[in-house]
């Protein structure tokens, strides 16, 4: 039975719950894993029983970079198809057979860690080498999270055969958009996790052609960062609106937006490489330049949102040049966590920048720095989105309300992320451009004459950490609130109505041929010549790419 106010089945909400259990979890636990980190970094804590701190490490890497996401991105995106373009049921068993393998995968892989098997970073760079359970638990993730994105390209196929001739709906588009892009982007690390990593953990090949595992996993790892970043793109073009009692500002300027995403967002992996030799330099440069037209959708972006905050601020009557910020609803956590999120993308989007610019990437490369603007990007801009969603989302899939309480306590948690990770990473800044190492212990660089610069910030990223560990508590319970304790109710689905004044969606922006056409033959542009160089001068004692895929 579908809800009249949600517009969801019951069998529609256990499917997305089940993701954010599994969130909400990696959460928790990554997020100690985290909190140890920086107590082990500055030096105030020695880990006990033999743990090691690079176990640790990449406990919290997989766990918030990698499961966190994967699992929430795919929940909320079924809960936007479902509530805008249904769900059959065979589109539904196929969801849930997607969930189970990513599930069985994340399994393998952290039990893998937890007995220290796999102190690979989630990066898992060559040649540090995991047992071969930790790559087959990753690549099932990626082949469940595959099942995930073909269910919802039929989603869409489905209701597009039923309404021809009519633009799909905002949300299934950047939902479809988000998927072809993942889709794409981890075609890069299935393939070095399956013809490279797999077949030398299990000892079929001696050696592994380092600078070609690292080219896919970047291939994979840049547009990752945009795989977690339009799902907060969505709520804030579609959903926000709706809760601040305003309109969307235009249509075809969010589908634009989504579109040059995926066409710049994938062949751009090499200005994460660029201290790497082995890559032409031109090569760099031309990746480095389409990294930069990701800079015109984010501006896009900005534009779009708060012209939305003033024309509906101004609607309510406020006037002055920035009159309209009072209009906003500060004290209702749907909006206060996201609109957080979209403040720190500003220093975020600039220290994104600074990284992928070629001279400055000298200061910063494999420094702390690097860390500190991951934690801007990640872990607050789209994690306080993903903490505002969860406010209207879960009540709505669990049949509770959200109540005045627990919409405080979430400004709270808010509050307290905010002051929590502009501690750790300022800090974590500050330490990078003094050049404190990133992926780097205590007990590495300690009682160097460098580390003596470095304590202070260290010291205050712990202390960063542990008030961002708070904020995980709290978010937690809240989590568990909204599940099982909060009042039966019924909360509203929030989406957004197009402003009547918005210039029509052209149809162009449809064409799913054009769009992924070009995308396409910018990454054979940006990658063909580049990979085959690398495999026909491959150093010595690195296999030939046949002897891989054999």
């Amino acid at each position: 039975m579908i809800s009249a106010k949600t517009g969801l089945t019951k069998y529609d909400n256990k499917l997305v719950m089940a993701h954010m259990y599994v969130a909400f979890i990696s959460l928790f636990i990554g997020g100690l894993m985290g909190l140890l980190q920086t107590l082990v970094r500055s030096g105030t804590l020695t880990l006990p029983f033999g743990i090691g701190y690079y176990q640790i490490l990449t406990i919290h890497g997989v766990l918030l970079a990698l499961v966190l996401t994967t699992f929430f991105i795919i929940g909320f995106q079924f809960a936007l198809m479902n509530k805008t373009v249904g769900m059959t049921d065979k589109q539904r068993e196929s969801a849930w057979f997607g969930y189970w393998i990513m599930l069985f995968g994340t399994t393998t892989t952290a039990i893998t860690i937890l007995l220290g098997k796999a102190n690979v970073l989630y990066t898992f760079y060559a040649p540090l080498k995991a047992f071969p359970t930790f790559y087959i638990g990753l690549a099932l993730v990626v082949i469940g999270s595959w099942i995930a994105c073909f269910t919802n390209f039929r989603q869409l196929y489905v209701w597009k055969k039923k309404h021809k001739g009519e633009k799909s709906p905002l949300l299934a588009f950047m939902v479809v958009i988000n998927m072809l892009l993942w889709f794409i982007a981890t075609l890069g690390v299935a393939a070095t996790v399956l013809l490279q990593f797999i077949p030398w953990s299990l000892g079929m090949v001696d050696t592994i052609n380092v600078l070609l595992s690292r080219t896919l996993f970047w291939y994979f790892g840049h547009p990752l960062v945009y795989f977690w970043l339009l799902p907060a793109y969505m709520a804030w073009y579609a959903i926000i609106p709706k809760i601040i009692g305003g309109k969307i500002f235009s249509d075809s300027l969010a589908r634009l937006a989504f579109i040059l995403f995926l066409m710049f967002s994938i062949p751009v992996g090499f200005h994460h490489q660029l201290t790497e030799p082995g890559i032409d330099p031109m090569w760099k440069f031309i990746q480095v330049v389409l990294t930069f037209m990701v800079i015109i959708p984010s501006l896009l972006t900005a534009f779009s949102m708060f012209a939305t905050f003033e024309v509906t601020g101004r609607k309510k009557g406020y006037t002055g040049l920035f009159g309209w910020l009072k209009g906003l609803p500060w004290k209702d956590v749907r909006f206060f966590a996201p609109m957080i999120g979209m403040l720190f993308f500003i220093p975020a989007g600039t220290g994104g920048i600074i990284n992928a610019s070629n001279q400055m990437n000298q200061v910063i490369h494999n420094t702390i720095w690097v860390t500190g603007h991951f934690h801007l990007t990640v872990g607050s801009t789209v994690i306080l989105t993903f903490f505002g969603i969860s406010y209207w989302l879960i009540p709505a899939l669990t049949g509770r309300k959200l109540t005045a309480k627990i919409n405080t306590l979430g400004i709270i948690q808010t509050i307290v992320w905010t002051v929590g990770m502009t501690i750790m990473s300022g800090s974590m800044h500050i330490a990078g451009l003094l050049g404190a190492p990133r992926r780097s212990s205590y007990s590495t660089y300690g009682g160097t004459e460098q580390a003596s610069e470095w304590i202070s910030y260290q010291i205050a990223q712990a202390v960063g950490g542990s008030i961002l560990f708070i904020g995980i508590i709290l978010m937690v319970y809240i989590f568990i609130n909204m599940v099982w304790f909060a009042p039966k109710g019924v909360e509203e689905f929030p989406l957004a109505e197009v402003s009547e004044h918005a210039e029509p969606t052209p149809m162009f922006l449809e064409n799913w041929k054009l769009w992924i056409g070009i995308t396409i033959a910018l990454i054979l542009f940006a990658y063909t010549i580049p990979v085959i160089d690398i495999i026909q001068h491959a150093p010595p004692g690195s296999p030939p790419f046949d002897t891989l895929i054999q």
